[in-house]
């Protein structure tokens, strides 16, 4: 139980960095954006955890945890000045650009802890637990399903007005390009993978880059500036 309680806490440790993010960063900075919706993520892993809907609760809250970390990191490297994985360079050096929506910014941030950061923690994760990625299976399906399930909301939340059900508009075919359940679908196999790499670490450490590189670019074009 102890040990329970320590990764709990852990959580509890990132949704309160989240909350304090999202108390100082202003409104329509597109970190916010992004923050803002992955900090009701992971209250709702953490309240799925709290009610026993995983079956392993230490397993999901190892790979919350670690997964987080990895958005964390990218913060504290741009704070403190240095250079973030490729993947969230994108969202970092447009955020304050005017003709960036806030939708774009929202799943800009997803598919660079989707596509990039997931594949990373599952491996984390393996390495904490001394398991294999497909005993992780369920809680990484688990907590992709929450993420499915809040983006309906996210787009709903975030559209930009009528305009946008009109096929002209250019955002609704910049979406159109970008899938959650596509992307989740590359994470896991692209975690499974590096795991098998874990033996070549020059190779996993090239297919590790090249992931990053990938993801970023997908990024960019997420972000792309629209008229309004």
């Amino acid at each position: 139980m102890a040990q329970l309680e320590q990764f709990t806490t852990s959580v509890d440790a990132v949704v309160s960095r989240m909350r304090a993010l999202d108390a100082a960063l202003p409104e329509r900075d597109g970190v916010a954006v992004f923050n803002r919706v992955y900090l009701a993520v992971t209250e709702a892993v953490d309240r799925s955890i709290d009610a026993h809907r995983f079956a392993d609760a230490r397993a999901a809250t190892t790979l919350d945890v670690r997964f987080a970390q990895r958005y964390l990191a990218a913060v504290d490297a741009v704070t403190y000045e240095r250079r973030p994985p490729a993947c969230w360079r994108p969202l970092f050096q447009l955020r304050r650009h005017p003709g960036v929506r806030p939708l774009q910014f929202a799943l800009a941030g997803i598919n660079a802890h989707i596509g990039h950061d997931l594949a990373l923690a599952v491996v984390d994760s393996c390495r904490t637990l001394d398991c294999e990625p497909a005993e992780l299976e369920d809680e990484f399906d688990r907590v992709g399903d929450l993420l499915v399930s809040l983006e309906e909301r996210i787009r709903e939340d975030l559209m930009p007005g009528p305009d946008l059900l009109q096929i002209a508009d250019p955002l609704t075919h910049l979406l159109g390009a970008w899938s959650l359940e596509r992307a989740r679908d590359a994470t896991w196999t692209a975690a499974r993978a590096l795991w098998a790499l874990r033996g070549l670490p020059e190779v996993a450490a090239e297919f590790t880059e090249r992931l990053d590189a990938a993801v970023g670019f997908a990024g960019r074009m997420l972000l792309t500036p629209l008229p309004d």
